[in-house]
């Protein structure tokens, strides 16, 4: 993460050899974000998978069994105990991804901001940094 004293909170500039570093951080951090954020949504569609799956269950044989994976343990339900439990959890899957997905535009923005202020240029075919 990089540090809370940025040039954008002081106004004064690091020295030339920390800004290759700050500038890993928040590449650093920016990747680790959108990592997350797709395993996040990985989870959020096998969610919804299992949830339009069960869904016309519900009115067809709402007391079919299904298993369930709870921490390590696989427990035995029915279709109309589970279907509420599934949707809070895809409901709360679904804010962290939108609170994840701020954070990463966010930290985007604060990114471009420092570089422009710092005068950072980036030659993606040799990922060299110019000052």
């Amino acid at each position: 993460m990089p540090p809370k004293s940025t040039s954008i909170q002081q106004n004064k500039k690091p020295d030339p050899q920390e800004v290759p570093i700050i500038f890993q951080r928040y590449r650093t951090e920016l990747q680790n974000l959108a990592q997350k954020i797709g395993e996040i949504e990985s989870e959020m569609d096998e969610h919804a998978l299992v949830l339009s799956t069960l869904k016309p269950l519900k009115r067809s044989d709402p007391t079919r069994t299904c298993y369930r994976l709870i921490g390590g343990t696989l427990v035995k339900r029915n279709v109309l105990e589970v279907i509420p439990n599934l949707e809070t959890n895809f409901n709360g899957i679904k804010e962290v991804l939108e609170s994840l997905v701020k954070n990463y535009k966010n930290k985007e923005n604060e990114f471009e901001l420092w570089r422009k202020e710092m005068g950072v240029q980036v030659s993606f075919k040799k990922y060299i940094i110019q000052l």
